[in-house]
């Protein structure tokens, strides 16, 4: 039986912890900043890119309205800033990997590499998704209903919370694959399981679809079809990743 750790020795492992952790921390702050003092000078080009989606959905010369003192400026940069840590972000996953990696057991390192990678992924091709074919839809049906005798031109701070949340909820939604393999994986809800379980999935999909994106049925049938086909993936993947055997159990001296 090995003898307890010193408490001077915890303690000084438990500071060496934190400055680690701080140290991860700073480094990806100034990844994201550096990323967003580059893309400060191109500001307007981002937001003209980010709102043309909407502006080609609205008859032509249509310009969107800022109704706030300092919201021209402000809103691009939120935007831009919200580009800046996408770009970062593989970099800014990456400290937080380096922080947790020496704590995990050599085949939850396997796992969590690939997990991670995919993970990201997914959530930049639901956000494309989004971008390139949902607003194109969405944003036409919905200037459609407009009356002859109203000029439809948003206010962009409200464009910019309407399409960061569309933006969160289709990265989610792409995540569902990802979710799956790893319940399979780790023996909480098998194959057989996840195919019973399909017909609650759809309709918590429509459900979420309904909560998450606008009071249209295009709009939700554009977030919960994907969603449904999405877990349809995640049980096909679920076949071929399994549950985790008992060989691949942590044994003692596995944590590096």
């Amino acid at each position: 039986m090995s003898s307890p750790i010193p408490e001077p020795e915890q303690e000084q492992s438990f500071l060496s912890h934190l400055i680690e952790l701080r140290q991860r921390l700073v480094r990806a702050a100034l990844s994201v900043l550096i990323v967003f003092l580059a893309l400060t000078p191109f500001m307007r080009e981002i937001f003209d890119l980010l709102s043309q989606p909407l502006l080609v959905a609205l008859p032509a010369g249509t310009k969107l309205l800022a109704t706030g003192v300092i919201t021209p400026f402000m809103v691009p940069l939120k935007v831009t800033l919200f580009v800046a840590f996408l770009i970062a972000l593989p970099f800014v996953l990456y400290q937080a990997w380096a922080f947790v990696a020496p704590g995990l057991y050599q085949h939850e390192k396997k796992l969590a590499g690939p997990m991670i990678f995919s993970a990201v992924l997914m959530f930049f091709l639901g956000m494309a998704y989004c971008y390139f074919v949902v607003f194109g839809f969405v944003f036409k049906f919905i200037a459609g209903f407009a009356p002859t005798t109203v000029n439809v031109a948003p206010d962009i701070e409200a464009y910019f919370g309407f399409v960061l949340g569309m933006f969160l909820a289709f990265g989610l939604t792409f995540e569902v694959p990802i979710v799956v393999v790893l319940l399979a994986r780790f023996g909480i809800a098998d194959v057989e399981r996840l195919k019973v379980a399909r017909p609650y999935v759809i309709v918590g999909a429509f459900i979420i679809a309904a909560i998450f994106t606008p009071p249209d049925v295009l709009s939700q049938l554009l977030l919960a079809i994907p969603l449904c086909l999405l877990y349809e993936l995640g049980i096909f993947l679920a076949r071929f990743v399994g549950r985790r055997k008992p060989d691949e159990a942590p044994a003692a001296g596995d944590a590096s």
